[in-house]
């Protein structure tokens, strides 16, 4: 996990560097405030950006990302949007 990390085929050079030492099943990376979660078939692992949760930057929606590791297996996996940014409105479940 990192803040600053890339997606794949963009990985920073240190982030890049981590995950082919380390080969993990799960990377977690922020910075960009969009929530987004891909396959990174070329080493193997889930990319994960869980979004925004601060009232500050540019992004609409606050998102956070919730997941169960049961094993090997990651389960349950669900984007918990926390409203708009700079207001205090409901969870919304996606």
């Amino acid at each position: 996990m990192t803040h600053i990390g890339g997606y794949p085929g963009k990985y920073t050079a240190r982030a890049l560097q981590k995950i082919r030492e380390v080969q993990p099943d799960i990377f977690i990376s922020g910075h960009s405030h969009i929530c987004k979660i891909m396959p990174d078939k070329v080493h193997h692992l889930l990319h994960i950006n869980p979004g925004a949760y601060g009232h500050h930057g540019f992004h609409r929606i606050r998102t956070i990302v919730r997941f169960e590791i049961n094993g090997n297996k990651i389960e349950n996996m669900r984007v918990i949007e926390l409203g708009l940014r700079g207001r205090g409105d409901h969870l919304h479940l996606i």
